[in-house]
């Protein structure tokens, strides 16, 4: 599979969190930072996505926002 993201990232799956249209996906990458999705059910179960499953996060973002205190 080809993708036009730039930003793929290697992980496991640490918690799955399903709400009634929505699930929160924890992913713990290398090193221990963890990055949340959040994605349709439909699209969890249809992933069959659980804890301790390797997937990837793609992140494509047309900006990023930074803020200081």
């Amino acid at each position: 599979m080809k993708l036009s993201a730039r930003n793929v990232l290697e992980g496991t799956v640490k918690q799955v969190n399903h709400g009634a249209v929505n699930s929160e996906i924890i992913i713990t990458l290398p090193g221990g930072t963890e990055i949340v999705s959040v994605i349709t059910k439909e699209s969890a179960e249809n992933l069959k996505l659980k804890a301790g499953k390797k997937v990837y996060a793609v992140v494509k973002a047309s900006n990023v926002m930074v803020m200081t205190k």
